[in-house]
């Protein structure tokens, strides 16, 4: 009888150790069995592939869509390893994309598309690339997503001050900048699961002035926050979906080179956020990771701001009027 009891206690000890050696602990993000699209990759230094790598890391499968012009270059870096070192994930392996479609989110359907872009040679080879052909054939090949990403931003006459920003380039920066995510949840809504999330990339210049963000997309970036809390409304009762959107600091991306003063506004950052750091591409994917998780389950409609708390400022530490204050400093 004692031998018994004796076995049953080593039995038991033995399976308590198997139980914790295999425990998790922490409050992981499981992404895995659900499958993103995000639109507006391109590269590898956006906000688009890092939330794309964070997706990934945290187990979900990648679908991308990218920019019609640009897909051949970003196929060919891809194939030729190019992209390889920024394709490593926490774990050391690769991420890797399930699939490439192409996409010129300006347009909503074949009809849309007027006869010189249809003839332009840096069209020339692709197809179904409209909003709506695309999500036909994620449906087709893929059934449905359960994450949709919209990180994509046009603005012609970005550099021009809205006083001088012509109706058609203020109209431009609105339909590639904002309503382009309309047309990608209207059109993806119907092949995403239940409980699944939609995420945008917004900027400060929606709710501040920043000179030099001209050409109609800071009011781009106010019309996509706004929708964001209709949309929320909408596609929650409608399809139990969440829409959120990242307000995201400067980052030395190549979309944003094209501002022309992208340096000055991370220098800036630097010096008057509270936290005296860069800004780093991986934050914003790691809270598009969380924002798109079960951890976020009663989150939508929401904006999150991820620029070092710059947003918080009511004034630049650098202002000549501050200089006889003790403010601390980071050197940097």
């Amino acid at each position: 009888m004692s031998c018994s009891v004796k076995f049953n206690r080593i039995s038991t000890k033995a399976m308590s150790e198997s139980i914790e050696s295999k425990r998790v602990f922490g409050l992981p993000i499981d992404l895995r069995g659900k499958r993103a699209f995000i639109a507006g990759v391109a590269d590898d230094n956006g906000y688009g592939w890092a939330i794309a790598k964070s997706l990934a890391a945290a187990g979900a499968e990648i679908l991308v869509g990218t920019w019609v012009p640009a897909l051949n270059i970003f196929e060919t870096s891809l194939r030729r390893g190019k992209f390889d070192e920024s394709r490593v994930l926490p774990d050391g392996s690769l991420m890797e994309i399930t699939k490439i479609y192409p996409l010129d989110a300006v347009f909503d359907n074949p009809e849309d598309v007027p006869e010189d872009v249809k003839m332009n040679k840096r069209y020339a080879g692709s197809s179904n690339w409209t909003v709506q052909e695309v999500a036909e054939s994620v449906k087709q090949d893929f059934g449905s997503i359960d994450i949709l990403v919209h990180s994509l931003a046009n603005g012609p006459e970005v550099s021009k001050p809205l006083l001088d920003t012509s109706r058609k380039g203020y109209l431009a920066a609105v339909s590639a900048s904002s309503y382009s995510y309309v047309s990608l949840l209207k059109h993806f809504l119907p092949i995403m699961n239940p409980g699944g999330s939609s995420i945008s990339l917004t900027y400060i210049a929606s709710e501040r002035i920043i000179p030099g963000y001209g050409g109609g997309m800071s009011s781009a970036k106010a019309a996509l926050e706004s929708d964001t809390r209709v949309l929320a409304f909408e596609a929650g009762r409608k399809h139990k979906i969440r829409v959120n959107t990242i307000s995201a600091g400067p980052l030395r991306s190549r979309a944003a080179k094209a501002i022309g003063f992208i340096d000055t506004m991370i220098e800036y950052s630097l010096a008057n956020a509270p936290l005296q750091k860069e800004l780093s591409a991986d934050e914003v994917g790691n809270t598009a990771a969380f924002l798109a998780s079960p951890l976020a389950s009663a989150i939508t409609g929401a904006l999150i701001y991820v620029d070092n708390g710059l947003n918080a400022m009511g004034i630049g530490l650098d202002s000549p009027i501050l200089k006889d204050l003790d403010i601390p400093k980071d050197k940097h």
